[in-house]
């Protein structure tokens, strides 16, 4: 069985092809991969973003879950915007306060994590030096590469309708984003022109060559902590010197015949699961695929969900969540038979806003069957670009809750609840499905929707992550424009409020690699501009 690798981005994939092809492994390729994502996706994600990464290696008896996300900085304090909010994303993904200080600027960065989560990973599970992986992704921040169309769309995303700062003006924020991403005379570059980012370059040398300590105790963390300083950011030196990553076991469900390992709060995975275990009420498969009835008890489902998920789900240090409750099938049977009888729920947010994408995936498999589902992002881009560093740093804090007291509250040190959920699918106690998905809160319905269109439908995987769906994070549903219209139309008939997206391709964009007794295949949602390829 060859390799194979699927990702959002045709650069990076193919850097985590020929990776495989030289004899690496499954993390071999991803952190290739990942690295070279960090380049050419730069709003996506970056060295200073923040991710979760599921890695599984039968041979070495490793089944586990790297968690390297953001942290809140110690200076954090839980009342410090409490008097500012102006409202929440309609998602549920974020906050809106006066000034975006929390979105937009040093204020709005947490202590990242990718850097140590790529570095880690490499070291304990790879093959390969960490020079010779980062290779591809020097080149390509040195040489440049050719803006894409799902890239240059994200670019220039303006959002400030509903509440968001412009993608654009996140770019111009610094001197280093004026200077990359922009033509001589002021205007966005647009799809075909070349970035190149020689500081980011020069960065990602220094890092090849003096690992990752250079980042989070060395020059480059001190040069990180002079500029957080001179600009009011909260982030520290002592933020970075002192960051960890966590190792967690997966956490398990089962959908049908399929055993599902997903990762532990404060990550998405615990809804993944709960939601699953809620549809296994149904014969899912027995239902017109994207019918009323089965939009209806999708809708309902995720409602439920997303409810229990605002209430419970946090970072485990500072908050207790009910996992053992949360995932009974009981409990599922319950939330279940209430959708059977007819009842709604109902999922009311503050206001503002529309589903940030600023995330990204990949997922491999090896020829010896090992696995690796990696979601990485920089939540929403903060615009911050050190002078002489090159790279973006995350926007952690708007994704905190500014009210305290709850489990999402600002507090230091803490992790935010977060959407990611990389995820494996195991049939006969082998991986069946190695999927995730950028997308904020669309993520959930949409993995969902995903593993339901194998397992219930049949679907070949690229049908499986390219079928139209819907997403659930209000009391609205959002539906594909593929969706029929005369299957919205009973739906408004019978009361709910339908959104209809513009786009054919919409919500979280799925990728995944399907392993059928040893024949690999693998899809990449064609809202974005990915590909895969085999190794």
């Amino acid at each position: 069985m060859a390799g194979m690798i699927v990702a959002a981005q045709p650069e990076a994939v193919e850097a985590g092809a020929l990776v495989l092809r030289r004899g690496g492994n499954a993390v071999d390729a991803a952190i290739a991969c990942a690295f070279v994502q960090s380049v050419v996706d730069p709003q996506m994600t970056g060295i200073a973003g923040y991710g979760s990464m599921q890695v599984y290696m039968p041979r070495r008896g490793v089944h586990e879950v790297l968690e390297f996300y953001a942290r809140s900085p110690r200076a954090t304090r839980a009342d410090m915007w409490a008097d500012k909010v102006l409202g929440e994303a309609p998602d549920g993904f974020s906050f809106i306060v006066e000034g975006q200080v929390n979105e937009i600027g040093y204020q709005s960065i947490g202590s990242p994590g990718n850097l140590k989560g790529y570095t880690t990973a490499l070291s304990d599970y790879g093959t390969m030096d960490l020079a010779d992986i980062m290779a591809p992704a020097i080149a390509y921040a040195r040489d440049g590469f050719m803006i894409r169309p799902y890239m240059h769309y994200f670019m220039a995303l303006d959002p400030s309708a509903m509440g968001r700062v412009p993608n654009e003006k996140l770019l111009r924020f610094s001197a280093t984003g004026r200077d990359v991403y922009f033509r001589a005379d002021g205007s966005m570059k647009r799809p075909g022109d070349i970035v190149a980012n020689p500081d980011l370059a020069r960065t990602l040398e220094r890092i090849a060559v003096a690992g990752p300590d250079i980042f989070y105790r060395g020059e480059i963390a001190e040069q990180i902590a002079a500029d957080m300083q001179a600009h009011g950011g909260l982030l520290s030196y002592d933020d970075l010197a002192q960051y960890e990553l966590r190792r967690s076991a997966p956490v398990w469900g089962r959908y049908r015949d399929h055993r599902i390992a997903s990762v532990q709060p404060p990550g998405g995975g615990v809804s993944l699961i709960q939601l699953l275990h809620v549809l296994e009420g149904f014969d899912i498969g027995a239902l017109e695929h994207n019918g009323t009835e089965h939009l209806r008890i999708l809708t309902e489902a995720l409602k439920r969900v997303t409810i229990d998920k605002d209430t419970h789900i946090g970072d485990p240090e500072f908050v207790e969540v009910p996992v053992d409750r949360l995932l009974s099938k009981d409990y599922a049977a319950t939330l279940a038979d209430s959708i059977r009888r007819g009842e709604r729920a109902s999922l009311e947010r503050m206001k503002l806003k529309q589903e940030p994408k600023d995330t990204t995936q990949v997922c491999v498999v090896d020829q010896d069957g090992n696995a690796v589902t990696l979601t990485h992002t920089l939540n929403i881009p903060s615009g911050v670009i050190t002078d002489g560093l090159g790279f973006m740093y995350n926007g952690l804090m708007s994704a905190f809750d500014p009210r305290p007291g709850r489990p999402g509250s600002l507090a230091p040190n803490k992790g935010r609840t977060s959407s990611q959920m990389p995820s494996i699918v195991f049939r006969d106690d082998r991986p069946f499905i190695v999927i995730g998905a950028p997308g904020g809160t669309a993520i959930l319905p949409a993995m969902a929707q995903g593993i339901s269109n194998v397992v219930d439908f049949g679907m070949p995987i690229f049908d499986a992550v390219a079928a139209p769906r819907i997403s659930v994070t209000g009391n609205a549903i959002d539906v594909s424009n593929r969706i029929p219209r005369y299957v919205t139309a009973e739906l408004e008939r019978d009361g709910y409020r339908v959104a209809r997206s513009y786009q054919g391709f919409a919500f979280a964009a799925l990728h995944a690699v399907l392993n059928r007794d040893g024949r690999l295949s693998a899809g990449a949602d064609p809202q974005r501009d990915g590909m895969w390829l085999r190794g």
